[in-house]
């Protein structure tokens, strides 16, 4: 539903052509990689489907064979931390999929301008939340950690940052549970909705985002 309500979006503007639409990350680099295909953005959702690589990888792979290419980034989760570890691993834009209706458009048209694109609250809460690193530099603030970036966000409750801050410590739910004398479930609940609201599915993508923020 949200691929065709783009493509309807996009097949409005007239100073715009859609050249191709995938549903599968070889697809698009098959297409990509054809002998006189001209592409100037590929629109791509950070959380894709079951079997397929992650978001990141994709982007970082996109970037590395197609460095000409903007990449814009849809999601359904625009925390301060996936929007920095896009923009990090070599995205030019992020929207929220919430904002693709007001917003599509004038990221586009951004991007093959060769500027970078962010919806204004999404930038302001970048900036909240230290994700800025330009920013806190300019205010004489130290670098935030990797932990930092990925708990500081202010979508994430307090029970919620404890659990995930145990989790990058390498504690178990059971442990956690222990730790903070609670049930196993409460903590499980508990790590299952900090991870939803970070847009991570497991224990591996949560240390590869950390990773990646801290440059490791």
């Amino acid at each position: 539903m949200v691929l065709q309500g783009m493509l309807q979006l996009l097949r409005q503007e007239q100073d715009m052509e859609v050249v191709g639409h995938f549903t599968r990350s070889r697809e698009l680099i098959d297409a990509l990689s054809q002998p006189g295909m001209e592409v100037d953005i590929i629109i791509m959702d950070y959380t894709l489907s079951p079997g397929e690589i992650d978001g990141l990888n994709l982007i970082r792979g996109l970037r590395l064979r197609f460095p000409d290419i903007h990449l814009l980034i849809i999601s359904a989760s625009h925390t301060p931390a996936t929007v920095a570890l896009a923009l990090r691993c070599g995205a030019k834009g992020f929207i929220g999929k919430d904002m693709c209706s007001s917003q599509l458009a004038v990221a586009v048209r951004r991007l093959v301008g060769g500027r970078g694109y962010l919806h204004p609250q999404m930038e302001s809460n970048l900036q909240y939340n230290g994700v800025s690193i330009a920013q806190g530099q300019r205010n004489g603030l130290a670098k935030p950690t990797g932990v930092d970036m990925l708990v500081r966000t202010s979508e994430l409750s307090f029970r919620e940052r404890e659990v995930l801050r145990c989790c990058l410590d390498g504690m178990s739910v059971t442990q956690i549970a222990l730790k903070f004398e609670r049930s196993v479930k409460t903590i499980s609940t508990q790590k299952q909705a900090a991870f939803k609201k970070l847009g991570l599915r497991s224990d591996n993508e949560l240390f590869k985002i950390r990773s990646q923020f801290e440059g490791d």
